[in-house]
């Protein structure tokens, strides 16, 4: 069977795709691995980078002896399967991607991270702490830090910049048109950028997984998938 791997966002995890894994894997044998930080993984004691998480893609195929990979990724799930594309193309067979940005600036990136402040969220934003804390434990402090670190790295130099346009497997772009932190404007400007891409602007959809409509969402995998799944 076809190998089919989902990645999760910064801040995300594994569990945001029980809503999709058993209809998937009637199509595929389906992968959700944790980045470090996230879940039970600890921080890495230099950090967290793109190009780390980009790093440890490569690691989870090589390790499971992985071919004919299939991606899902959302938000920086996305970027990093990307970057790992215009690096190590062989394995993989196509990738979709769900509200990852791309237009990451110096600005932009202070901006996303100063809304990274942990006691801010825990105070303005319990239930999502709760989560937080639910999701990776009691280091969800240290993770969201991390996290902007991380964030404030790409913005200085966002490592898909000049790398898209090499990347020539399938590609579906998807981004919600009420998304909050991805712009449809930089996601155009990426399917224009790959050499062999598709475009799906999904109705009536914000940036967290949590609000998609998952029928929708595995319609729009299915019909990008589809001459794959018959």
């Amino acid at each position: 069977m076809k190998n089919l791997i989902l990645l999760h966002g910064a801040l995300g995890h594994s569990d945001i795709f029980k809503p999709f894994t058993e209809e998937l894997s009637n199509y595929f044998t389906v992968y959700a691995p944790l980045f470090s930080g996230h879940g039970n993984i600890e921080i890495p004691d230099n950090g967290i980078t793109i190009e780390k998480y980009t790093q440890e893609l490569k690691e989870f195929i090589d390790n499971e002896n992985l071919n004919d990979v299939y991606i899902f990724g959302h938000s920086m799930g996305g970027y990093a399967a990307l970057n790992y594309a215009s690096q190590y193309p062989e394995k993989l067979n196509s990738i979709i991607t769900l509200g990852t940005k791309f237009d990451w600036t110096e600005e932009q990136a202070v901006k996303e991270s100063k809304m990274l402040n942990p006691d801010i969220i825990a105070e303005k934003v319990p239930k999502y702490a709760q989560l937080l804390e639910l999701q990776h434990g009691s280091k969800w402090k240290q993770l969201l830090p991390a996290i902007a670190e991380m964030m404030i790295s790409l913005g200085k130099n966002p490592p898909l910049k000049d790398q898209l346009s090499s990347i020539n497997i399938p590609v579906q772009i998807m981004v919600g048109d009420t998304d909050n932190m991805v712009t449809i404007e930089e996601s155009i400007q990426a399917y224009r950028t790959l050499s062999n891409a598709k475009l799906a602007v999904v109705p009536d959809t914000k940036h967290p997984l949590d609000k998609v409509r998952p029928g929708l969402l595995l319609d729009l995998m299915k019909d990008f998938w589809k001459n794959s799944l018959s």
